[in-house]
Order: structure tokens, then sequence, then C-alpha cells
């Protein structure tokens, strides 16, 4: 009779083991059929198929609600370009945000405060374009040009500048400038 008890509290015991397991490999399915559905709508909202890409955006903490974002890294780099981003800067780039669809109080707008605020780190700025241009190459729905982006990075740079244009660009926007244009214009050859 002993043996039969504790026959039974082993049975119990794996029944109870096995169950959790069995809920534990439940949810994590529903978590990676979930994070999948994210990359698909992801992809859609860009208009991109290639996984490699929509595993890029995902990586850089892009989210459905704020890859509308990805075309303004270049001109959020702009006003960073001297270490800090002046009033003026910050109104043209919540602007042009703005222009593009970015409404107040979304979460594409407070994660461009977050970037407004605090600089993203220099390899989101080279990620970013990589994959603005992949964007551009692919035919995707940017709804925005080459052209446009070097407009808006150039009217960044000209929002704090001097008086009657003397000294309205400075040399690390320059740079900036001429770095984001060559490398467009290079892809886009």
């Amino acid at each position: 009779m002993t043996d039969d008890l504790g026959a039974g509290r082993r049975r119990l015991q794996e029944d109870d083991y096995f169950q959790k397991r069995d809920r534990e490999l439940i949810e994590k399915m529903r978590r990676q059929a979930k994070a999948e559905a994210d990359l698909r709508e992801l992809g859609e909202r860009v208009g991109v198929t290639d996984p490699d890409t929509i595993r890029d955006l995902a990586e850089l903490g892009f989210t459905p609600e704020t890859v509308r974002l990805l075309p303004l890294i270049p001109v959020l780099e702009m006003a960073w370009a001297e270490g800090g981003v002046t009033a003026p800067e910050r109104k043209l780039v919540i602007d042009v945000a703005r222009a593009r669809g970015v409404e107040e109080g979304s979460a594409a707008d407070r994660q461009l405060t977050e970037w407004l605020d605090r600089q993203p780190d220099q390899s989101v700025y080279r990620r970013a374009g990589r994959l603005i241009n992949a964007l551009f190459e692919s035919g995707a729905q940017v709804n925005l040009t080459p052209d446009d982006l070097l407009k808006y990075c150039e009217a960044i740079a000209d929002a704090s500048g001097g008086i009657f244009g003397i000294g309205r660009v400075s040399s690390e926007e320059r740079a900036t400038l001429g770095r984001i244009a060559g490398e467009i214009k290079t892809r886009q050859k």
C-alpha cells in the first residue's frame, strides 16, 4: 500500500511537471507568433518583404508605430551635428515629423522626443542610413525622395544660422550634410 501511495504521488508530480512544461511551451509559442506577426506588420508598414531588412528595423527598436521615423533619422542626425539640438532645429524636426504624419502624443512622437532630448548612438545613424537606402532602392512606400531628405537636412543646418546667411552652417553641419548626401547619392547611382 505504501508503494501504491508513493507511485501515485510520483505520478502526480510528473503530471504537474509536464502540465507546467506544456504551459511554458504554449506561452513561448504565443510570444514567438506575436513577434512574427509584429515583424510582418512592420514590413507591411514600410512596404518591405525582405526578412533581413525587417529584422534590422526591429533590432534598431522600430515598431509598426514608430517606423515612420526611419526616414527622419538623417534629419535628426543633422540636428545633433554640433553636439546639441537648438530650439529652432527642434521645432523644424518636429514640423517635418508632423508633416510626415507623426501625430502629437503618438508612440512615434514619444520616440522622437526622446531622440531630441538624448542623442542616439552613432551606430543608429549608420544602420538607419543603410536601411533608408534599402527602402529607396526597393521602391518601398517611403513617400520621400532622396532629394527631399537632403532638403530637410539642409533646412535643419540652416535653422540656427547666422545673420544674412553669414556663418549659417557650421563646419560640423557641412561635414554631416556632405556625408549624408554622399551616402544617399552613392547608393542611388
